[in-house]
């Protein structure tokens, strides 16, 4: 488990940006690849790896039903 990476449903975290969803998908990326920054031969597949990560993320919290708790809030930035 990476434990930078910080818990983003509700009510953990109430609001949560797309740059909370791009932050956690890079450190994912980070852990699993093993490179903090890609050498340039390898930046393009990181950042597509990032991207796929950060879109499986938003509709991971965007389908989650959370017991109790209103509507989901996102802000999109």
């Amino acid at each position: 488990m990476c434990r930078s990476i910080k818990t983003l449903r509700p009510p953990t975290t109430p609001e949560v940006t797309d740059e909370d969803i791009r932050a956690a998908a890079l450190q994912y990326v980070r852990k699993v690849s093993g490179f903090r920054a890609p050498a340039a031969h390898n930046r393009e597949v990181f950042d597509q790896a990032v991207d796929a990560v950060a879109a499986a993320t938003q509709g991971l919290l965007d389908g989650l039903q959370i017991r109790g708790s209103t509507a989901r809030q996102h802000t999109h930035s």
